[in-house]
Parts: structure tokens; C-alpha cells; sequence
């Protein structure tokens, strides 16, 4: 799971999530429980973009590494 996740994030989207259901028991379905859901969806996206951007950083520098080895290669 952490290749896929962080501990922080992981940290993070466990107490939204409890929050989310203490919520839910202490105020029912009202319209604020909308407002605890926006909030666990944001949580939620934000954590799905730092696992993506990763993703995007390890492909750079492979990216980065094999044009380094082009240029080093070209220049002996």
C-alpha cells in the first residue's frame, strides 16, 4: 500500500474519514452532511493529485537519467 499511498495521507484521509462518520451518527442526514462530504472528497482528491504528481516525478527523472546517458554516450 505504500507505493501507492504515504503514511501522512494515509493519516490524513483516516481522520477525515472518522470525522465524516461521527458526523453522520451526531447530525443524520441534514444538509450539512453535504458540507462533510465535500470535505471528504476534497481530502480525497488531494491525495489522488500527490500520488499522480509522484507517478509524474518518477517519469521525469527516468526521463532525465536516460538523456543524461544519450549525452554521455555521445560525448566519448
Amino acid at each position: 500500500m505504500t507505493d501507492y499511498i504515504d503514511k501522512w495521507s494515509l493519516i490524513i484521509l483516516l481522520i477525515t474519514g472518522v470525522l465524516f462518520i461521527t458526523a453522520l451518527f451526531f447530525q443524520g442526514l441534514t444538509h450539512d452532511i453535504l458540507l462533510e462530504t465535500g470535505v471528504f472528497l476534497v481530502s480525497v482528491k488531494i491525495i489522488m493529485m500527490a500520488y499522480r504528481n509522484n507517478l509524474n516525478y518518477h517519469d521525469v527523472k527516468k526521463d532525465i537519467a536516460e538523456i543524461k546517458e544519450i549525452l554521455r554516450k555521445k560525448n566519448q
